[in-house]
């Protein structure tokens, strides 16, 4: 049997009295791509920092790529875009593509570099401007480009549509569809479920701390005699503890 790249194992975390995680239970397996949808506040960045080792658990344990999460090795081969992505200002967009090349101990490749900005319709030549004067959307196309240059096994993208006009979104839709070809695994949080619908093999419905739901989208508007995944969504969660699958 192959073995997960991702593996939570009875996870919980909280914030003083509140629990945020509650003895959460699943694997990604190579190559597949994860959703992770849920109301504000239902613990999904919270999950995402306890894997990336931002902060402590409180129970459980996960495994990244076989080793315990907490080894700095087991991040080797994983890319990080955060929900609030900001680099730093002083930089132009070159440098922070050269420091992060240095980050992932490759070599910069100015021709990768220029490539991943065609594919998102980033504009060549704000890679000599100052990430200050960058719109927001075009801070977040820098941060995907970074994301996706390296070709990590693993790709961790908390709201990447984020900022996005509907043309960049479909540039990042595309990038996420090579990264399918190369048999890449990712792990993406949102609230658009259309886009868990289109692009992803499962979902996982975090709703006060625990999976409401796990399996294929198509399996969750089956279970609640819904078209519209939103529409299931709503009912997964009104649903309480009989829509855990």
């Amino acid at each position: 049997m192959t073995e997960p790249i991702i593996a939570f194992r009875q996870v919980s975390k909280s914030f003083g009295a509140q629990q945020i995680l509650r003895e959460i239970v699943f694997d990604v397996p190579p190559g597949e791509f994860i959703g992770l949808a849920g109301v504000n506040g239902a613990g999904k960045t919270t999950l995402i920092k306890c894997l990336l080792d931002f902060c402590h658990l409180d129970g459980g344990s996960i495994a990244l790529f076989g080793l315990p999460h907490r080894n700095p090795r087991a991040r080797r081969q994983l890319a990080f875009l955060p929900e609030r992505f900001s680099p730093p200002y002083y930089l132009t967009g070159r440098d922070f593509l050269r420091y992060t090349a240095k980050l992932h101990g490759a070599a910069y490749d100015e021709s990768q570099a220029l490539e991943a900005s065609r594919d998102l319709e980033l504009d060549a030549r704000a890679l000599d401007r100052p990430v200050r004067q960058y719109s927001k959307g075009m801070i977040q196309k820098l941060g995907i480009a970074a994301v996706f240059l390296w070709r990590r096994q693993l790709l961790v993208l908390d709201e990447p549509m984020s900022g996005l006009d509907p043309k960049a979104r479909a540039s990042v839709k595309k990038l996420l569809v090579k990264a399918r070809g190369a048999g890449q695994t990712v792990f993406l949080t949102t609230h658009t479920l259309s886009d868990i619908e289109e692009l992803c093999d499962r979902m996982i419905l975090l709703h006060q701390g625990v999976p409401f739901f796990v399996g294929t989208p198509t399996a969750l508007c089956q279970h609640f005699d819904s078209t519209d995944i939103e529409d299931a969504f709503l009912r997964c969660i009104e649903d309480g503890t009989n829509g855990r699958k």
